[in-house]
């Protein structure tokens, strides 16, 4: 139901652009949404996540200030724009759709919260 796409191989410092679009039975554009990564061996990691009306945001610590989660409601597509990557970002990234439309960062980390999942892009970043 959701499709990620944009994942790829970057030079440590790059930038990469992820989308999620909802395939087949359409994930409402009032959810919240957000995206978590897993690195080989490593537990998934809240990534950022973003309510439905696009007000609120929240990201992960190692991701403050480089990454940025955004949503074109009217084409169910969601973003995630990484900037200066580096080699710790290596892993695959998730999209995840929500049953509820926002909530606060504790609601936002917890994967338990969240109805819907891509399939994953794998994003790799050279040193």
């Amino acid at each position: 139901q959701l499709v990620e796409s944009g994942g790829g191989l970057v030079q440590a410092g790059g930038s990469l652009r992820l989308s999620c679009t909802a395939s087949g039975r359409p994930i409402s554009s009032s959810y919240a949404m957000g995206w978590f990564r897993q690195a080989p061996g490593k537990e998934s990691e809240f990534v950022a996540g973003i309510s439905w009306d696009t007000v609120d945001t929240y990201y992960g610590d190692s991701v403050k200030g480089r990454f940025t989660i955004s949503r074109n409601r009217p084409e169910n597509t969601l973003y995630l724009q990484m900037n200066n990557l580096k080699p710790e970002d290596t892993a695959d990234y998730y999209c995840a759709a929500a049953l509820w439309s926002s909530g606060n960062i504790a609601t936002m980390r917890d994967r338990d919260e969240y109805a819907y999942w891509g399939q994953g892009t794998q994003v790799t970043v050279s040193s």
